[in-house]
């Protein structure tokens, strides 16, 4: 489930979902709304999708340094 997590992503890294929905979608309410039962289209899903991968892939560099 996307929601779920994104919510873990956000705990993990203290990030404010407002924040979140800034750099992911240009929407500081996104996160809000889906936790409001709002379902973003496949493209909008895929973007979330590429940013937490991008993270992940980035905290696990960072604990290899």
């Amino acid at each position: 489930m996307l929601l779920r997590r994104i919510e873990t992503f956000l705990r993990h890294s203290g990030m404010p979902w407002t924040k979140f929905g800034r750099l992911v979608a240009h929407d500081p309410r996104l996160v809000a709304d889906m936790r409001n039962g709002r379902v973003p289209r496949e493209p909008m899903a895929r973007r979330i999708e590429a940013f937490l991968d991008s993270q992940a892939v980035k905290k696990e560099a960072d604990h290899a340094l």
